[in-house]
């Protein structure tokens, strides 16, 4: 386990990159490698994507731009951080720049009934099981997860990006300092205060079904 020191002088210790050697091979041009580390990082960087947009076209479009991206940048990658916190770092800052783009179109359109919903093993689906819940109990589900995406969405950025990356993709708050590159005490404030936000709104959403 080898020691870096982040930008603000503290040294950790960094875990070995469990993607290091699949890296070399895409940089001395192995595009089965890439293929490789696609199909291993994709579900969660999508669902951090989505959880983050809350939209599921853009956020599959988000997701293959990070790849893209990642790809022609790889030559640069040096391993001063692990490869999956580049990657991450990358489908955020993607993520970040779509809710804007978005946000200029709000005033104009308004939600689609037929966004797709989180199922109980995580994966994203267009629509429901035929066997399981009745018809009723999950429009239920749905009116209930739509609501609390509906909560995450109201967070403002810096609150939503690492309520997301710790409360639902359980990233450690060393992680997440890496990929947003900011300090640990300021990871921990922001999620104080996104947790109380969310807790609040959703307060008011649930309550009312």
């Amino acid at each position: 386990m080898k020691e870096l020191s982040n930008k603000w002088g503290k040294k950790k210790k960094v875990a070995p990159d469990e993607d290091y050697e699949l890296v070399c091979l895409v940089q001395k041009g192995d595009t089965d490698a890439y293929g490789t580390l696609v199909e291993k990082h994709q579900k969660k960087m999508l669902n951090i994507a989505y959880r983050m947009i809350g939209d599921y076209e853009a956020s599959c479009e988000v997701v293959q731009d990070a790849f893209v991206s990642a790809y022609r940048a790889i030559q640069k990658f040096r391993g001063e951080a692990r490869f999956s916190t580049w990657l991450y770092s990358i489908v955020i800052n993607g993520s970040k720049n779509r809710i804007k783009q978005m946000r200029s179109r709000l005033r104009w359109e308004g939600p689609s009934i037929d966004d797709p919903v989180e199922t109980e093993d995580g994966q994203l689906t267009r629509d429901p099981p035929a066997k399981g819940p009745s018809v009723l109990e999950q429009l239920e589900r749905k009116e209930v997860q739509v609501r609390v995406q509906a909560c995450i969405n109201s967070l403002d950025d810096e609150y939503r990006e690492v309520l997301v990356l710790r409360d639902i993709q359980e990233f450690s708050y060393g992680e997440i300092s890496d990929i947003l590159k900011i300090p640990d005490g300021t990871v921990k404030s922001r999620l104080f205060r996104a947790r109380d936000a969310l807790k609040d709104c959703l307060k008011r959403a649930i309550g009312d079904l």
